[in-house]
């Protein structure tokens, strides 16, 4: 395994990792994004990240994710 592929590799699995992070504190929340994934870097040089796509969501999720959101602010 390259150098490269490794970094491409670490970079997915911490994308993976945080989007496991960010799926149980929204279920804590009440709330579920059903089309969350993670996006692999793609630069050929190694550079860049990993995305974690947070997809697409009903209205009444994105205004309970917009609440819950308010809610952490406010404190």
């Amino acid at each position: 395994m390259t150098t490269q592929r490794q970094t491409t590799v670490g970079k997915t699995r911490e994308a993976e990792e945080a989007r496991e992070v960010l799926r149980a504190a929204l279920r804590r929340a009440g709330i579920q994004l059903p089309s969350m994934d993670v996006r692999p870097a793609t630069r050929t040089d190694g550079a860049g990240y990993a995305l974690v796509s947070l997809g697409d969501c009903a209205p009444v999720v994105a205004r309970d994710l917009a609440a819950a959101i308010e809610r952490g602010a406010a404190r």
